[in-house]
Protein backbone atom coordinates (compact mmCIF):
# COMPACT_ATOMS: atom_id res chain seq x y z
CA UNK A 1 0.00 0.00 0.00
CA UNK A 2 1.66 3.12 -1.26
CA UNK A 3 -1.44 5.41 -0.74
CA UNK A 4 -2.19 6.79 3.01
CA UNK A 5 -5.51 5.88 4.15
CA UNK A 6 -8.63 8.74 3.82
CA UNK A 7 -9.95 9.43 7.68
CA UNK A 8 -13.14 7.33 6.59
CA UNK A 9 -10.90 4.72 5.73
CA UNK A 10 -9.25 4.64 8.56
CA UNK A 11 -12.12 4.52 10.87
CA UNK A 12 -13.49 2.01 8.61
CA UNK A 13 -10.71 0.10 8.90
CA UNK A 14 -10.11 0.20 13.19
CA UNK A 15 -13.42 -0.56 13.00
CA UNK A 16 -13.73 -3.77 11.27
CA UNK A 17 -10.56 -4.57 13.49
CA UNK A 18 -12.15 -3.74 16.53
CA UNK A 19 -15.43 -5.87 15.99
CA UNK A 20 -13.32 -8.60 14.90
CA UNK A 21 -11.50 -8.91 18.39
CA UNK A 22 -14.84 -8.92 19.95
CA UNK A 23 -16.56 -10.99 17.99
CA UNK A 24 -13.96 -13.34 16.05
CA UNK A 25 -16.16 -12.56 12.65
CA UNK A 26 -16.28 -9.87 10.24
CA UNK A 27 -19.24 -7.34 10.29
CA UNK A 28 -21.95 -6.37 7.20
CA UNK A 29 -21.57 -3.24 5.73
CA UNK A 30 -24.72 -2.72 7.27
CA UNK A 31 -23.01 -3.20 10.70
CA UNK A 32 -20.00 -1.12 9.21
CA UNK A 33 -22.73 1.74 8.06
CA UNK A 34 -24.44 1.38 11.50
CA UNK A 35 -21.31 2.01 13.77
CA UNK A 36 -19.96 4.85 11.67
CA UNK A 37 -23.00 6.24 11.16
CA UNK A 38 -22.57 6.50 7.75
CA UNK A 39 -25.62 7.27 5.14
CA UNK A 40 -25.66 4.25 2.98
CA UNK A 41 -24.74 0.49 2.64
CA UNK A 42 -23.66 1.79 -0.90
CA UNK A 43 -21.34 4.54 0.82
CA UNK A 44 -19.67 1.49 2.73
CA UNK A 45 -19.16 -0.44 -0.27
CA UNK A 46 -17.42 1.91 -2.33
CA UNK A 47 -14.95 2.26 0.72
CA UNK A 48 -14.28 -1.26 1.33
CA UNK A 49 -13.67 -1.78 -2.81
CA UNK A 50 -11.37 0.88 -2.34
CA UNK A 51 -9.61 -0.26 0.06
CA UNK A 52 -9.85 -3.23 -1.03
CA UNK A 53 -7.63 -1.89 -4.25
CA UNK A 54 -5.19 -0.43 -1.75
CA UNK A 55 -4.36 -3.85 -0.74
CA UNK A 56 -5.35 -3.02 3.25
CA UNK A 57 -8.76 -5.30 2.95
CA UNK A 58 -9.24 -8.60 1.23
CA UNK A 59 -12.66 -9.96 0.69
CA UNK A 60 -14.16 -13.41 -0.72
CA UNK A 61 -16.74 -12.58 -3.04
CA UNK A 62 -19.92 -14.70 -2.41
CA UNK A 63 -19.25 -14.99 1.16
CA UNK A 64 -20.86 -13.04 3.94
CA UNK A 65 -18.40 -11.94 6.16
CA UNK A 66 -15.78 -12.32 5.03
CA UNK A 67 -13.25 -8.97 5.29
CA UNK A 68 -9.97 -9.31 6.61
CA UNK A 69 -7.50 -6.50 7.53
CA UNK A 70 -3.99 -7.12 5.66
CA UNK A 71 -2.59 -4.18 7.41
CA UNK A 72 -3.01 -4.21 10.97
CA UNK A 73 -1.26 -1.31 12.97
CA UNK A 74 -0.95 -2.99 16.27
CA UNK A 75 0.57 -0.80 19.08
CA UNK A 76 3.25 -3.15 19.52
CA UNK A 77 4.63 -2.82 16.29
CA UNK A 78 4.17 1.16 17.07
CA UNK A 79 6.27 0.61 20.10
CA UNK A 80 8.97 -1.24 18.10
CA UNK A 81 9.34 0.75 15.29
CA UNK A 82 9.65 3.98 17.62
CA UNK A 83 12.24 1.65 19.90
CA UNK A 84 14.47 1.15 16.66
CA UNK A 85 13.94 4.68 15.59
CA UNK A 86 15.22 5.85 18.97
CA UNK A 87 17.77 3.67 19.77
CA UNK A 88 21.41 5.31 19.87
CA UNK A 89 23.13 2.56 17.67
CA UNK A 90 20.20 3.15 14.67
CA UNK A 91 21.66 4.73 11.37
CA UNK A 92 20.18 7.82 9.88
CA UNK A 93 20.07 4.85 6.75
CA UNK A 94 17.71 3.18 8.68
CA UNK A 95 15.55 5.49 10.06
CA UNK A 96 15.03 7.11 6.98
CA UNK A 97 13.92 3.46 6.18
CA UNK A 98 12.33 3.01 9.34
CA UNK A 99 10.02 6.26 8.44
CA UNK A 100 9.48 5.07 5.26
CA UNK A 101 8.03 2.27 6.09
CA UNK A 102 5.92 3.41 8.89
CA UNK A 103 4.49 5.99 6.23
CA UNK A 104 3.57 2.96 3.84
CA UNK A 105 1.91 1.31 6.67
CA UNK A 106 0.23 4.22 7.84
CA UNK A 107 1.73 4.30 11.09
CA UNK A 108 0.91 7.07 13.79
CA UNK A 109 4.87 6.83 15.59
CA UNK A 110 3.80 9.93 18.01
Amino acid sequence: MSEKLTKKQKQIVDFIIDFLKANNYSPTYREIMTGLGLSSVSAVAEHIDNLVAKGVLKKTPGSARSLEVLIDAHPETVALFNSKINAPDTSEEEIETLLKAATILDLDLE
